[in-house]
């Protein structure tokens, strides 16, 4: 049986003891791994206006959806269960890089002739892991810490302004941090190709969250009616 007091703590959120939470820990664990492999790749589309060039990297296609996971994470289970998926999710990323580094150095076969293409690549994506690592934890820590803030204050209602804020201030903090380390390792050299990369990212990044606030508010609705700890928050 349930205390009060064991209610009272929980209040708004959920306790990570469901199929639900190592669900959406894996999910996002595996898209935080897939964009930074596809990151490694610098894409650029145009030229749109005259010389000017859409500028970013592979990983736009799925981390956009790192963020759509965390908010429902910090919605529905709280700051400390979401910070715990952050810190879980790059702890795979490190062991990921620590395998393909040993694979630098294992001895290549005679017919592998792939050996120096695979080392840039394993270069390449070790500085976007600590790009990756510092800008998401300052941006995810942000994203949590306003969804947080703002529900204490509005409890279950004006879900959409703790999505839409959260998003706005965590992106910004998130493609400031990862853009300043990981600009050099796809090859952006340029001032000028530089703030094309960080406000293209922070821009397309937000703008897929909002397009997919739909989606997102039934995941969490969804997700907190199934939950039978979550308490509503009153």
């Amino acid at each position: 049986m349930t205390s009060t007091k064991g209610n009272l703590e929980h209040r708004g959120t959920a306790i990570v003891g469901s199929a639900y939470y190592p669900a959406l820990v894996a999910v996002f664990t595996a898209l935080v791994i897939i964009s930074n492999v596809t990151a490694t790749k610098g894409v650029a589309f145009g030229p749109i206006i005259g010389n000017w060039s859409i500028i970013t990297d592979g990983g736009f296609i799925v981390f956009p959806l790192t963020y759509v996971i965390g908010d429902v994470l910090s919605e529905v289970y709280g700051f400390k269960a979401a910070r715990r998926a952050i810190f879980l999710g790059f702890s795979m990323n490190a062991l990921a890089a620590l395998a393909f580094w040993i694979t630098v150095y294992l001895p290549a076969a005679d017919f592998y002739t792939n050996q120096e293409h695979f080392e840039n690549i394993v270069g390449a994506y070790t500085q976007l892991i600590v790009a990756g690592l510092a800008g998401f934890i300052v941006g995810q820590t942000i994203n949590a810490w306003v969804v947080v803030a703002i529900k204490e204050r509005t409890k279950e209602k004006h879900l959409w302004a703790r999505l839409v804020g959260s998003t706005f201030a965590g992106q910004l903090g998130d493609t400031l941090v990862f853009c300043a380390i990981a600009a050099s390792a796809i090859g952006i050299n340029t001032f000028g190709d530089f703030v094309t990369y960080t406000a293209l990212g922070w821009v397309y990044k937000t703008a897929v969250e909002v397009i997919m606030l739909p989606i997102t508010y039934r995941v969490i609705a969804a997700i907190k009616r199934r939950e039978p700890t979550y308490q509503l928050a009153v």
